[in-house]
């Protein structure tokens, strides 16, 4: 089973016979077995191999502390250079690119070829073998074109300070999921990833419901509904995402991971912040 974000289909943080952070982290200087997807593989499990250990390891024994693991400065440091290069293209993108009537058309045409340049490059960073910081950091500057100019144009012609609201609401969220996860009240196991997963699928089913209303002209009340469950659904991918980092942490993982889970970090946020930016137009349209 996979997750719906892209970036937990990459090796070390998600594999076919589990996830990395079903199974507790390992205590120092003991061989760890079982079903842990990072443990040192076994005759009953010969697939539960750690992909961080070094290589020369003998299985069943603890793998060498790593030179170069990755730490959560290495993340936080990541993180905010994708983070800020979106927030940058996107208030480049507000102030240059015009959207008054004159020039909406183009603006449009910009912000949809930005977002399909930036749907790619997420998909070649998802499934490259090894994080490529230059093709991060592109997807995020194209994703911040995109943001910067659908902000505008709904800040402008559907809700004034739209953009203001979403980027606070936003922030909101990251700050709640992350208060939860580290206090355990939300607690990631194979049934909360279970839930996420279905809840995934519902979402993609809500969503061409919710297009089939619009097509005939209703939908208004169910549009609401769906961004609720789209910023909801958001916000348990990000406490997949904190797991994430926990475990790559835990278990080993080389610096260089650092910047995949920047961009599982921005993809989510990116995410959460559409989702409330369409939310704050629709309750704005309802006035």
């Amino acid at each position: 089973m996979r997750s719906s974000n892209p970036v937990f289909s990459r090796r070390g943080f998600s594999r076919d016979n589990g996830h990395a952070g079903f199974s507790a982290a390992p205590q120092a200087g003991a061989a760890t077995t079982g079903a842990n997807p990072f443990a040192q593989g076994t005759a009953a499990n010969p697939y539960a191999t750690n992909p961080y250990a070094q290589q020369g390891t003998q299985p069943g024994a603890p793998a060498p502390a790593r030179t170069d693991a990755m730490t959560i400065d290495d993340v936080v440091t990541r993180t905010a250079m994708t983070l800020g290069l979106v927030v940058v293209a996107a208030a480049i993108a507000w102030w240059v690119m015009p959207v008054d009537q004159a020039n909406l058309g183009s603006a449009y045409g910009v912000a949809i070829g930005a977002a399909i340049i930036g749907f790619v490059l997420s998909l070649v960073n998802s499934f490259k073998r090894r994080p490529s910081p230059p093709l991060i950091l592109t997807y995020a500057a194209f994703e911040g074109v995109f943001l910067g100019i659908v902000s505008n144009i709904v800040s402008v012609y559907v809700a004034p300070g739209a953009a203001m609201q979403a980027v606070l609401g936003t922030m909101a969220v990251f700050a709640g999921v992350l208060i939860a996860y580290r206090t355990g009240l939300i607690r990631v196991t194979r049934r909360f990833y279970g839930f996420v997963m279905a809840a995934a699928i519902g979402f993609m089913l809500l969503m061409m419901v919710n297009l089939l209303f619009a097509v005939f002209g209703g939908g208004d009340g169910l549009g609401v509904v769906f961004g609720i469950v789209a910023i909801v659904i958001g916000a348990c991918i990000l406490a997949l995402n904190f797991k994430q980092v926990e475990d790559g942490i835990a278990y080993g993982a080389p610096r260089e991971e650092a910047w995949l889970a920047a961009f599982g970090l921005t993809v989510t946020l990116v995410w959460i912040y559409i989702e409330m930016l369409r939310l704050v137009a629709i309750l704005s349209g309802d006035d």
